[in-house]
């Protein structure tokens, strides 16, 4: 059987869609560690405090909190000025968390056995209990913290967690933002602690930072004009 080959045109939307999804998988890669989620975390009650009462609204079946609420299962907390919760047939919670303008929703949950955690921010968040999921829509930020210290961070239109397996996909905008323009998404990254590039990078900064310090060449050549003169 003979085979043809055919050359392709470019075609800018495609590429765009394919560096995306090379970019969500590479990111997810990046991010995955041995460590996971607090297991537990799902498992655990849901307590919720506000600033105001909660509003039952029977048609849609969801109950809203406003001003100043907090979220927490477990070590996962959610911060918004708004929330409505719903509970669903097979007695999951769902979740979606406004932020308030200049303010964002914001999602914090420590990772398991180990002083790490994940956090993020968007202007909505979106939790599913039972697939252990949060979405974080339009101007989304996800970070992974060691202790106190930044490790790696994504940014995008859209991030997807999976807090069960610690995967995640991120998007840019359809079209270009304020706060995201070219729609584009970014990354900083940085070595898994404990590997081989990690001890490096630490020699480097460290060897930099005790490095005595030089008198500049153009300095010490001005100096004497500079006597000359007076």
């Amino acid at each position: 059987m003979a085979c043809k080959f055919h050359a392709l045109m470019p075609n800018p939307v495609l590429h765009r869609r394919l560096r995306l999804a090379l970019t969500g998988l590479a990111l997810a890669l990046a991010f995955a560690a041995p460590a996971r989620a607090e297991r537990a975390d799902r498992l655990q009650k849901i307590n919720i405090a506000a600033d105001h009462d909660g509003q039952i609204d029977v048609q849609k079946q969801v109950v809203v909190y406003n001003g100043n609420v907090v979220i927490t299962q477990g070590t996962m907390v959610i911060r918004a000025a708004r929330i409505e919760v719903r509970q669903s047939p097979s007695g999951y919670y769902n979740a979606i968390a406004f932020g308030a303008p200049n303010k964002p929703a914001t999602f914090r949950q420590k990772r398991d056995g180990v002083d790490e955690y994940f956090e993020g921010e968007a202007d909505r968040l979106e939790y599913d209990g039972k697939a252990n999921t949060v979405r974080f829509v339009k101007s989304a930020q996800l970070r992974q913290l060691r202790g106190a210290t930044p490790a790696s961070q994504i940014n995008g239109n859209l991030i997807t967690y999976d807090a069960t397996t610690e995967k995640m996909t991120v998007s840019g905008g359809a079209a270009p933002t304020a706060a995201n323009p070219g729609g584009r998404v970014s990354a900083v990254l940085t070595p898994r602690e404990g590997s081989e590039a990690a001890a490096e990078i630490a020699a480097a900064a460290s060897a930099a930072a005790s490095a005595p310090l030089k008198l500049s060449p153009a300095l010490g050549a001005s100096a004497p004009a500079a006597r000359d003169k007076r």
